[in-house]
């Protein structure tokens, strides 16, 4: 009885193992990677501190408080440690501790990229569809135009561009910054989220202002998640609605939404899965132009402040963040294939 019924617990905890594994080893190799890009950078960290008129006692003094006068390995030991108790060092630039800092600018991030990529998945998942199926067509020439359009496009000129036509001449939306100069610090932050603190808040003047800031920015991330999105769909239908299957459904007299929608797309599901989780990440990972144009506090604008600052401990800790985002996603993407793929449990 021992042995059957440890068979079946391990057969249940074997991929749980498995997948907790594998996110430790990748978290320790980005973490790795983290540490000696720090330490290899042109960079001074002591003199980032205490400044270069310092004495040498002073200089002393630092260096062996940072322990930079130990092994490689002990200070890598040591930095894996502070990070598992989230602690990223302080930070050079406003003297706050690094992990508050991106508590405190990180939302402002997933805001603009979750509004990004809904826009993205909302019109780019239907616009690819409708170009395979209407493939050779104007309508999948001009899908196909809008989508080479969105990669080729530096998405600060389109900013710039952006910024010009519907806040300077149309005055359609808002400027820069995630609200008004009078609604900043209006609404408490309980979220870190604007607009839904706003609306928690029941503040609607406030959630009208933050809308209007973030809906140019957030449209053109979500175009340029379009793209990539439409152009994904449209190759994954064309392989589905080549297939023997769907000529087969035809035949027998099914209608063409139950063919695209209820046989080809429900194909493609998966494979659209890792497209979006992709997406999003990149939109939260590379959203550092349109946040430095459009003012945008987020984690984009302040790593490229640290890093024009050398406060190396800043760059560090964002770049962890990141990183671990992009595995957090890639987890995700593994939950939701079982769920649409029963192959894959």
């Amino acid at each position: 009885m021992r042995a059957p019924l440890f068979n079946r617990l391990w057969s249940i905890l074997k991929p749980v193992l498995s997948t907790l594994g594998s996110i430790a080893i990748t978290l320790l190799g980005l973490l790795f990677v983290t540490f000696i890009i720090g330490r290899i950078m042109p960079i001074d960290p002591v003199l980032s501190i205490v400044g270069e008129r310092a004495s040498q006692a002073s200089y002393d003094a630092v260096y062996l408080k940072l322990g930079l006068d130990k092994p490689l390995l002990v200070q890598f030991l040591y930095y894996l440690w502070d990070v598992i108790h989230f602690d990223f060092g302080t930070s050079l630039l406003n003297a706050r501790p690094v992990a508050e800092d991106i508590a405190r600018v990180f939302p402002a991030t997933l805001e603009l990229a979750t509004i990004g990529i809904i826009f993205g998945i909302v019109l780019g998942v239907p616009l690819g569809v409708l170009a395979a199926v209407n493939k050779g067509t104007w309508i999948d020439q001009v899908a196909r135009v809008l989508a080479l359009v969105g990669y080729s496009m530096p998405i600060f000129w389109l900013g710039l561009i952006g910024l010009l036509i519907f806040y300077g001449i149309l005055g359609w939306v808002g400027g820069p910054g995630r609200v008004g100069i009078f609604y900043i610090d209006v609404v408490p932050s309980v979220t870190g989220l604007i607009l839904v603190d706003s609306i928690l808040d029941g503040n609607w003047d406030v959630f009208k202002d933050a809308f209007s800031h973030i809906i140019l920015p957030a449209s053109l991330l979500g175009y340029y998640s379009l793209a990539y999105i439409s152009r994904m769909t449209r190759s994954f239908m064309l392989e589905q609605l080549s297939a023997e299957y769907v000529t087969t459904a035809r035949v027998k007299g099914m209608s063409e939404w139950d063919v695209v929608w209820k046989h080809a797309f429900k194909n493609i599901r998966v494979q659209l899965i890792t497209v979006i989780a992709l997406s999003y990440a990149g939109l939260l990972e590379g959203s550092v132009l349109t946040e430095i144009i459009f003012s945008w506090p987020g984690i984009g604008s302040y790593i490229t402040t640290a890093l024009l600052s050398a406060d190396m401990n800043a760059v560090m800790g964002g770049t962890v963040v990141v990183g671990l985002i992009f595995i957090l996603l890639n987890i995700f993407s593994d939950l939701l294939y079982k769920i649409f793929d029963p192959r894959a449990k």
